[in-house]
């Protein structure tokens, strides 16, 4: 089997599709994390759009963007997770591509910069979700029982909202049964629980913190914010 090293960041939801995917696999890989603050040369060298995730196949073939690895791991890697009917393939290959357009909504929402701005993003959310509604048959996952890309895909959108819960109830599932009881499977399932370091929510808070969006003034300032 080839050597693989995941190149990641702690926060990023792509990574965590990628990270997933090779947890249902049961395949060895190494993770490193880096700072896309300050992204080091070596990466630069290999990421040619120099996002993350990068998986590095024997510690030469660099692979960029989620969806092409999460592609490339299950076509290299058993169990699959893709369908064997080619239709279905291609179905979920455009609800993977939705899962990035509710990333970039979601994106837009803890960015928002006034109250009027953060509930407008929380309207196209809860429109958004709701196409997923009525996508969803009797689940558990996107595809009935069988976990697939759509699932890797999504649970690091519904993983913001264990978060956003904690601050306010935002309401963007509401009458969504179908919804949340997919995003309760994907929590639960261990590939998911594992795609994150254990400090995930901490690192989270903090960053949607120091965002100074409308959302930002919305959670508690830390010990450290507010002592003297």
């Amino acid at each position: 089997m080839s050597q693989l090293t995941l190149i990641s960041h702690p926060l990023c939801p792509y990574v965590q599709r990628a990270a997933i995917v090779l947890h249902e696999k049961g395949a060895a890989f190494e993770r490193i994390d880096i700072d896309l603050a300050n992204k080091p040369g070596w990466f630069l060298q290999k990421s040619p759009l120099g996002k993350t995730p990068l998986l590095l196949v024997d510690d030469a073939t660099p692979i960029f963007e989620s969806a092409v690895i999460c592609e490339y791991l299950d076509e290299t890697h058993a169990p699959r997770l893709h369908a064997p009917d080619a239709l279905q393939r291609a179905h979920d290959r455009a609800w993977v591509e939705f899962g990035s357009v509710v990333l970039g909504l979601l994106a837009a929402f803890y960015n928002a910069p006034t109250d009027d701005a953060l509930h407008a993003k929380r309207d196209e959310l809860a429109a958004r979700f709701a196409q997923l509604e009525a996508a969803l048959h009797d689940g558990p996952f996107f595809a009935g029982e069988r976990f697939g890309l759509v699932d890797a895909a999504f649970a690091p959108v519904f993983r913001y909202f264990d978060v956003l819960d904690e601050i306010e109830d935002f309401g963007v599932f509401d009458g969504l049964y179908r919804v949340q009881r997919w995003r309760s499977a994907l929590r639960q399932r261990e590939s998911v629980r594992a795609a994150v370091r254990v400090d995930y929510a901490e690192r989270l808070r903090d960053f949607l913190r120091a965002r100074g969006s409308a959302l930002s003034r919305r959670l508690t300032p830390t010990a450290a914010a507010v002592s003297p």
